[in-house]
């Protein structure tokens, strides 16, 4: 196998054994700390955290410690969170929050910024085009990557399983499902008990395992690419220079116009795992019912982030974010007139599986945008891209306390109109820069001659 790949495989492997226990418990906290509002207010907490890491910390660790060990060190930051949750308080989940958010940020970054250069590397070996090989790379990476959201959700779907944890619905609680749901925010209020303590932490158990071993899996078997990263770019910036080259490239008016893609993808992401996952499936059907429906999503996500990697070539960009915006805005509406019943079980696995097709074209042309357009600034362009998807996490999770369904799925379809606006002046803008090329193209041969130059 080649090398490149084999680093490729070993990245995407820690983060599905380390996104198998976060992703199920990100998907859990809404339902199974609902009093006083806690679980939403960890999501917050800890997008908070992630916006200001991404301001300061992605470039000053990469630099530092190179994308390999940045990695390490945050993946311990997300076992700490799986350890606070054995002793769920607010004294202990706030902290352990905090800690994972400040270690996401470099995390996200020094992935993106992993597999951009060891993509590179390969097409100048090979040569390939740069675009070509860096987007099949992100492809296998999401699609291994996703299967964790299949793997976390089973595991708490077959661990609270063994018992019952909902009784029969009462006709008054299920009026007050779905987008008219105003009150679940704030009070659990209805027919679901929460599993036994004997059964969460056997749930626990497995997530924090799983993490340990993504991090023994990275630093035994991950090759660093660090000189790779400083070859050819002369004498490295001093600390203050890295830490503000995050909000320098904000100068760039391509990223001013991108900022609203990963700002709408916290929304949508945050949009599921604190409110379908509550006011639709928790409230019809049941917390038990949330692993599955969470796994339609990550099946269809991880299958399309493949898909996509492979289509984009052929199809373009553009295609694909025409795709994504079409999808999100058919389940928003349709998610607006729907009020989910226990009978229509289908139904709910349906909005979730369309989600993750839509999910897939965010998670994957985004990564490889910002990848693509600022190739010079990568650690900065990915520490921008984490920082505004953060700040749409913290927003969503923020006012999740106390606006009601249907007003957050308004905000999701403005977020999306606008996103898709910026995005089409954003092609527009770059096919005036490169005439001739044709607009959402993944690479033209200029692009890549430059690419395999510069590695």
């Amino acid at each position: 196998m080649d090398r490149s790949l084999r680093n490729v495989l070993v990245v995407a492997l820690g983060f599905l054994l380390l996104f198998t226990a976060y992703g199920g418990l990100q998907s859990l906290q809404s339902s199974l700390y609902s009093d006083e509002g806690l679980g939403v207010t960890v999501l917050s907490t800890l997008y908070g955290a992630v916006l200001l890491s991404s301001m300061l910390l992605p470039p000053l660790l990469i630099r530092t410690l190179g994308c390999k060990w940045t990695i390490v060190l945050s993946m311990g930051c997300y076992v700490a969170f799986s350890l606070g949750n054995f002793y769920a308080s607010w004294y202990t989940l706030i902290p352990t929050s905090i800690l994972l958010g400040l270690g996401a940020a470099p995390l996200w970054s020094a992935q993106s910024t992993y597999l951009t250069v060891v993509g590179n590397a390969h097409a100048e070996k090979a040569g390939k085009a740069g675009r070509d090989v860096v987007n099949q790379y992100f492809g296998i990476f999401f699609l291994l990557f996703q299967l964790s959201g299949v793997w976390g959700n089973l595991i708490s779907s077959l661990v609270f399983g063994q018992e019952p944890t909902q009784d029969a619905v009462p006709e008054e609680q299920l009026l007050s499902c779905g987008a008219n749901d105003c009150l679940m925010a704030t009070a659990p209020g209805n027919s679901t008990r929460r599993p036994s303590q004997e059964l969460i932490y056997t749930l626990l158990g497995i997530y924090t395992g799983s993490g340990v071993l993504a991090v023994l899996l990275v630093a035994l078997f991950l090759d660093p690419i660090r000189d790779a990263l400083h070859k050819g770019e002369g004498e490295t910036p001093s600390v203050w220079s890295t830490l503000l080259s995050t909000l320098k490239l904000l100068r760039d008016r391509r990223l001013r116009l991108l900022v609203l893609l990963p700002m709408y993808s916290g929304f949508e992401q945050a949009f599921l795992a604190g409110d379908y996952t509550r006011s639709y499936t928790t409230c019809a059907l049941g917390i038990h019912f949330v692993g599955y429906v969470m796994i339609c999503f990550s099946a269809t996500n991880a299958l399309c982030s493949e898909l996509y990697g492979k289509v984009a070539r052929y199809t373009g960009r553009a295609a694909l974010y025409a795709l994504g915006a079409a999808t999100h805005l058919s389940c928003i509406v349709a998610l607006l007139l729907w009020e989910p019943r226990p009978g229509q079980l289908p139904v709910f696995f349906v909005f979730s599986g369309l989600w993750g097709v839509a999910d897939a074209v965010w998670q994957t042309q985004n990564s490889v945008l910002f990848g693509v357009l600022f190739d010079k600034d990568k650690e900065a362009a990915f520490a921008n891209y984490r920082l505004w998807e953060a700040l749409g996490f913290v927003i969503a999770f923020g006012y999740s306390t106390f606006l009601c369904v249907r007003v957050k799925l308004y905000i999701l379809l403005a977020v999306l109109s606008a996103a898709m606006l910026a995005y089409a002046a954003l092609e527009v803008l770059e096919s005036r820069t490169r005439p001739g090329t044709p607009a959402g193209a993944t690479a033209t041969s200029a692009e890549a001659g430059e690419t395999q130059t510069k590695m």
